[in-house]
């Protein structure tokens, strides 16, 4: 049962998000809305993570009202009504408490749930020829998870390997619901032991690729002042350095304050390749600004899961064993259930998800 202190501090939030709800809803219902997909998608994403935040303050007050009711009854002197009022307000406290404590779980998970889409960004770490083809297995992976839950899957850039046919680096966009509250637990080191294909003799090698996953922000959400972005655009080079056309369609941004640069030469549409290296910064600097917040909320928040840090080792896959060894969860699963996207991974995000509420419930 939360303690009396937490049951005011879960109401408020309670009211918050349904206030919140129901301005998103009045929103959908404006037709200069309507005509952007884009932004129907993402409020409608945000208000179905925020309806069950509102339809549990409706609950905890319906019950309120029935135990004032009840507790009128007490004091009345229908004898028989105050006999039944007796029996009832232990029922509807019980009820009360229930829901309190569901939607305090709903509350610290929240905000993740709302965020409907991410930049998911996988690049190969050490291990020479092998971790580029580490790493495209992992892309794979998770391309293969995007569809199974139907989630929208575009690439932003892949920086492939022409002479291994893995990946350097890759960007790509996944949107749909639930999106950062399942993919947040897979940001981190990802380490292989395995037979690479280019391995004559057969030993085992070690390799690693890296994961991160930053929520695109809300306009609102994210502090940018472009006057600070430098932007050039030149021709799109290849391997080397060399011009692979001769339109200037590569677009470089600056963003002088932190220092962060984001190059994007994907399509070749100016255009294009500027409307996504804007996307791209934004969900960088978003991710600098996340990080900040939480260290200066509590030392502890540094360790939550999904900050991007990505020193740290989440998971070991061991072909030998067939095993997809999770280091947070200390528990092994099926590894190609795992690198298929199938239920094996879903178990996986599962139990992650579960941790760490339990560990932000803890610390509220």
């Amino acid at each position: 049962m939360l303690s009396d202190t937490l049951t005011i501090a879960v109401l408020k939030r309670l009211e918050s998000a349904a206030k919140e709800r129901d301005e998103i809803a009045r929103a959908l219902e404006d037709p200069s809305v309507a005509s952007d997909h884009r932004r129907v998608r993402d409020l409608s994403i945000r208000k179905s993570a925020l309806d069950p935040l509102a339809e549990a303050l409706a609950g905890v007050r319906a019950a309120e009202r029935d135990r004032e009711e009840y507790a009128a009854a007490l004091a009345g002197n229908d004898a028989d009504l105050a006999a039944l009022a007796r029996e009832e307000v232990p029922a509807l406290e019980k009820r009360r408490a229930e829901l309190l404590e569901s939607a305090a779980s709903r509350l610290v998970t929240a905000e993740d749930r709302a965020v409907a889409s991410v930049l998911l960004e996988v690049r190969a770490g050490v291990g020479g020829d092998e971790a580029g083809l580490w790493a495209g297995d992992l892309l794979s992976m998770y391309q293969k998870f995007a569809a199974a839950r139907r989630w929208k899957w575009e690439p932003v850039e892949v920086d492939t390997d022409s002479g291994m046919g893995g990946v350097r680096a890759a960007v790509v966009t996944v949107a749909g619901e639930g999106v950062f509250s399942v993919l947040a637990h897979e940001a981190g080191t990802h380490c292989v032991k395995r037979v690479p294909a280019t391995e004559a003799a057969g030993r085992v090698h070690t390799s690693t690729a890296t994961v991160a996953v930053m929520p695109e922000p809300r306009p609102v959400e994210l502090e940018l002042d472009e006057g600070d972005v430098v932007e050039h655009v030149t021709t799109a080079r290849g391997p080397g350095g060399q011009n692979v056309n001769k339109v200037a369609t590569a677009v470089h941004l600056i963003h002088k304050p932190t220092g962060i640069e984001v190059r994007m030469q994907e399509t070749k549409s100016q255009s294009t390749n500027r409307e996504k290296a804007w996307r791209l910064l934004r969900a960088r600097l978003f991710e600098v600004q996340m990080a900040r917040r939480r260290a200066d909320e509590s030392a502890q928040r540094l360790a939550q899961i999904g900050s991007g840090d990505r020193s740290e080792r989440i998971r070991t896959y061991r072909y030998k064993e067939n095993q997809a060894v999770d280091h947070r969860l200390e528990r092994a699963f099926d590894l190609q259930g795992v690198l298929a996207g199938g239920s094996a991974l879903v178990e996986m995000t599962e139990a992650l998800a579960e941790r760490e509420t339990a560990r932000r419930l803890a610390a509220m």
